[in-house]
């Protein structure tokens, strides 16, 4: 097992460059910092590049990262670099993105959550991670939302994405697919011509799209769901976070909560 104990070394620096989103696409692999999320990604079989660790964290997991996969001691201080924090857990992994594509026309059950340019990369991995706490299928990425493989994100979703599809998409041609098969898709709004999230009864299978934190999801997509819902606000709050508003519905539609 290599020790590596500098900053400049070649494969730290190519480490470090997985915090951009650049570094991910041209690598095709992002990185997981934590026992937790490295041991997520073994349940799921994901497909290691490489695990990087302390000698603490090393003596404590080594045994259990699978056979084969190169692994690499390193200094604390490698640690913090490659993390981009002063506190990092001191184990990390690199594993591949996925490669999934995924044609909607093709679904048929499930709640789906659709995310419009939802921009704040803790409320992205917020969302994730309820969507799977919920019991939803999978999330869909819509444009301009937060790149999901994106440090911030990857540790707001807690290791969220082993346990249900997360993908890319055209929010668009995801409404229009549902809604073809059968599957309402409602909206997320703040107006009055929305309706209240109580009246609709829970189901197993539909869309929600949850959109921007500051204008919501767009008049496209508004235009084309079910229905728009809000969440009557008792207090003097003029709204909710995003992902709090998020939580409620996905907890409140999908019946069986």
């Amino acid at each position: 097992m290599d020790r590596i104990l500098s900053n400049q070394n070649n494969r730290v620096k190519a480490w470090a460059k997985l915090a951009t989103k650049k570094g991910r696409q041209e690598n095709r692999t992002y990185l997981l910092d934590g026992w937790h999320l490295v041991e997520e990604a073994i349940k799921a079989n994901a497909k290691f590049h490489a695990v990087m660790a302390t000698e603490a964290q090393m003596a404590l997991h080594l045994s259990d990262v699978p056979h084969g996969v190169p692994a690499f001691e390193i200094s604390e201080e490698v640690a913090k670099h490659i993390a981009g924090t002063n506190t990092p857990q001191g184990i990390f992994a690199e594993i591949s993105l996925p490669e999934k594509t995924f044609d909607p026309s093709y679904v048929h059950d499930g709640a789906w959550l659709l995310l419009d340019n939802v921009q704040d990369p803790g409320n992205v991995g917020t969302l994730v991670r309820t969507a799977d706490a919920a019991g939803f299928k999978g999330v869909v990425i819509g444009a301009g939302t937060a790149d999901v493989y994106s440090p911030k994100v990857v540790r707001a979703m807690q290791g969220s994405q082993f346990h249900l599809e997360v993908l890319s998409g055209d929010l668009t041609v995801w409404t229009e697919a549902l809604s073809v098969n059968g599957l309402p898709v409602y909206g997320s709004q703040l107006n009055e011509s929305a309706k209240s999230y109580r009246s609709i009864e829970p189901s197993t299978q539909f869309g929600l799209i949850v959109g921007n934190e500051g204008q919501g999801m767009s008049d496209e997509l508004a235009s084309k769901t079910t229905a728009n819902l809000y969440i009557p606000i008792q207090g003097q709050a003029e709204s909710l976070n995003v992902g709090i508003a998020g939580g409620i519905l996905m907890f409140s539609l999908l019946a069986g909560n």
